[in-house]
């Protein structure tokens, strides 16, 4: 007998980087640690929004206690890169994006998005996100579009 299927936490802001790693260190030494995008959110809105928790779990559409959990194994992954100089690959997890996209007349640059997965591809000109189908899993890429300032 199969256990309840997760349920996809919901993401409204994706990291402008996707990987980090010490300074100085060729990369192909390094161990890496994968926090997934889920794990990410969580951090950002308990951390950097210092939402509470009851905040943060409705904007991911979870419960607290999984909020508590996604947040544990992020920040576990977090402090172990920093304290043992291991690479940040981040990437993947249970989610759905919910955030702003682009669409017609984004402009250049950018990143297509994995709405699925979270795999990233670098925007090309004439080639629109909505029309690439992710190499990892097979969903619709979709455009991830810079924060505006007003």
């Amino acid at each position: 007998m199969k256990g309840r299927p997760k349920k996809k936490r919901v993401v409204r802001k994706l990291p402008k980087a996707d990987y980090f790693k010490p300074r100085g260190v060729p990369l192909s030494s390094l161990k890496v640690v994968n926090p997934t995008i889920d794990e990410i959110e969580a951090i950002r809105l308990r951390d950097l929004l210092d939402l509470d928790l009851e905040e943060c779990a409705k904007k991911m559409d979870i419960s607290r206690r999984t909020l508590s959990r996604i947040l544990k194994s992020g920040r576990r992954k977090v402090a172990d890169a920093l304290f043992n100089g291991k690479a940040i690959n981040l990437g993947g997890g249970n989610f759905v994006f919910r955030g702003k996209m682009g669409g017609i007349g984004a402009g250049p640059g950018g990143k297509c998005i994995c709405p699925n997965c979270g795999y990233t591809i670098l925007h090309k000109a004439q080639n629109p996100c909505s029309k690439m189908i992710c190499p990892k899993c097979g969903a619709k890429m979709t455009r991830e579009m810079k924060e505006v300032k007003k």
